[in-house]
């Protein structure tokens, strides 16, 4: 298996309070964002190596991270060579540029690089393995469906199999939401392909691609249900600084 975290955004929409460090790599506690991820893929078993696509604005902050680390799996660092928030290629673009890289040899286990859970991704990926050869993808109920608006909102049966899932909502019919976590089983990674032959179709939300993928085959959702935040605003990094001071 495969690691693939996505780090290649922007950050726009933590401007004007951040602009020169990429979300995964913003502290804390001391440490970066991505820091937590890699403490829970070291607890797995069977990982070939770990790869971080960003971007070229970025490309040199992030080698340096990689640099500094020392893990049992190796870190590699590609770009996308994209320059500005106007070229970026996307969630699902990224995801897309290194498969074309790496090849559709390996199940592939993808995490948004600007995610920080206290979950166990030991248990997610027995969850997922459970439902081979079809996808999963992580879940947290927010409780509020006015803020589910701003996510992906899924809908499971009592089999936990997606029955419904739609980007950012105006009316959400849930408050579960995806966390940007998803296995990829390589038996299915050619659908990408698929995906992309149709040029109507999204690239930027990996979410767009789950509705799609939900529609064409079964899809499975794991429930997380301790701490989750995506660091998309400044207000959330804000929020889990002050909730992780509390808790030391």
């Amino acid at each position: 298996m495969k690691i693939l975290i996505l780090a290649a955004g922007y950050g726009t929409r933590l401007y004007p309070h951040i602009r020169k460090t990429p979300k995964p790599l913003l502290k804390l506690k001391k440490r970066p964002v991505i820091d937590y991820l890699l403490d829970k893929i070291e607890e797995l078993d069977n990982v070939s190596d770990i790869i971080v696509v960003t971007n070229n604005r970025f490309f040199k902050q992030f080698k340096a991270w990689a640099n500094s680390h020392k893990i049992k799996y190796p870190i590699r660092i590609i770009n996308d060579l994209t320059a500005s928030p106007e070229d970026r290629l996307g969630a699902i673009g990224d995801m897309y540029f290194v498969f074309g890289q790496e090849g559709l040899t390996d199940d592939f286990l993808v995490l948004g690089g600007d995610n920080f859970f206290e979950g166990s991704l030991l248990d997610f990926i027995h969850f997922a393995k459970g439902k081979y050869p079809f996808a999963s993808i992580g879940l947290f109920d927010i409780k509020d469906k006015e803020q589910a608006r701003h996510y992906g909102v899924a809908r499971l049966d009592q089999g936990s199999r997606l029955v419904e899932f739609c980007e950012k909502p105006a009316r959400p019919k849930s408050s579960l939401v995806a966390m940007c976590l998803y296995y990829f089983p390589q038996a299915k990674l050619r659908l990408i392909e698929d995906y992309f032959a149709r040029p109507h179709n999204s690239f930027d939300t990996l979410g767009s691609y789950i509705n799609w993928l939900s529609k064409k085959e079964s899809v499975y959702g794991y429930k997380f249900s301790d701490l989750w935040f995506d660091i998309g605003h400044i207000h959330t990094y804000n929020k889990i600084k002050r909730i992780l001071r509390t808790k030391e």
